[in-house]
């Protein structure tokens, strides 16, 4: 692998004064402050469109999107793709690199010129079988060309095992998600460094971060200060799974990891987040719902009907947390 990344732009590029106070309003959110951030719809219109929509990449510019879209049952998992221009989004497209595997967990590297995700794709053109789970990339010149052919990231990353959620770091550092050898119970969420030009074997963070229960779906900062994952069924949790936060301190450990709170987190499962540092917008993957169980009238079935397809049913979708006017006046 030859991934490079341009050091000189590498502040521009992270937003750092963004990130901190990114960081800084986590804070305030795990302690329940006042004036918090409103958990919205992200692209209702596209979203409702699809049983399920499970996960999000957004680039900086936030012009353009991948997301994967699953049947009820999960028998297809195919990252498509939207645009933007004029203010306008495209409709949804299969990514050129997906549509014939069950491919997921789609992630845009810090300069934009790679883009992970998750493949049960086989390694080979001969063999037809589908295998484990591994991490996959694709890479462009610039954001205004094609993406390449599929390439499997390869070992120490992958194994014989399931890996899945890649996160990358503007040091080119990966983060992800395994099941295997090397965890701590269940899944854990690992790190491997990108070392003269290669990754080294990944380890499993420590004990600030995994348990012996699951951790899953770990977004890391571009400057790596700070983590957010989802931990599963976790005591103090407000359900099922709960996004968790977690700091780089300055000795370069994991401050112990905390919840983010009942203005994120819902009863049913939230995961899957991704932080543009640019915009401020935390976005993220819900089964939420306010469906409504008891009326005080006799609903007619169309009534019914619009009470069940309401954005937030149960389904996985994607919601948004839009921070940015609170860290201008911050900054400002």
């Amino acid at each position: 692998m030859s991934h490079k990344f341009d050091l000189k732009n590498m502040e521009k590029l992270i937003r750092h004064k963004l990130t901190i106070v990114f960081v800084f309003l986590i804070t305030q959110l795990s302690f329940g402050q006042d004036k918090t951030p409103i958990v919205q719809p992200f692209l209702s219109d596209i979203i409702s469109q699809f049983p399920n929509v499970r996960d999000l990449t957004v680039s900086l510019q936030e012009d353009e999107i991948y997301f994967t879209i699953q049947s009820y049952l999960g028998e297809i998992s195919t990252i498509v793709t939207c645009k933007r221009k004029d203010g306008k989004w495209s409709d949804p497209e299969v990514a050129s690199f997906s549509g014939m595997h069950k491919d997921l967990e789609p992630f845009l590297s810090p300069d934009q010129l790679r883009l992970y995700f998750v493949s049960n794709r086989p390694t080979d053109s001969i063999s037809k079988k589908p295998k484990d789970y591994d991490i996959w990339f694709v890479e462009r010149r610039d954001v205004s060309q094609a993406w390449s052919l599929p390439k499997n990231i390869g070992s120490p990353i992958n194994t014989p095992e399931d890996e899945f959620y890649p996160s990358v770091s503007a040091f080119n550092n990966l983060f992800f998600t395994r099941d295997g050898a090397g965890s701590k119970g269940k899944d854990d969420i690992f790190k491997s460094k990108w070392e003269n030009g290669k990754y080294t074997s990944p380890v499993s963070l420590n004990d600030s971060i995994n348990t012996s229960g699951y951790e899953f779906n770990a977004f890391i900062a571009p400057d790596e200060s700070f983590l957010l994952y989802t931990c599963y069924n976790r005591d103090g949790g407000m359900g099922s799974g709960d996004l968790y936060i977690s700091y780089k301190k300055q000795n370069g450990e994991w401050s112990v990891a905390e919840n983010m709170g009942k203005e994120i987190n819902s009863g049913q499962m939230d995961y899957c987040p991704f932080v543009n540092v640019k915009s401020g917008i935390l976005y993220f993957t819900s089964k939420r719902s306010d469906v409504k169980s008891l009326f005080d009238k006799r609903q007619n079935a169309s009534e019914l009907l619009k009470e069940m397809n309401k954005y937030p049913n149960g389904k996985s979708r994607i919601y948004q947390v839009n921070i940015k006017e609170i860290m201008n006046r911050i900054v400002n």
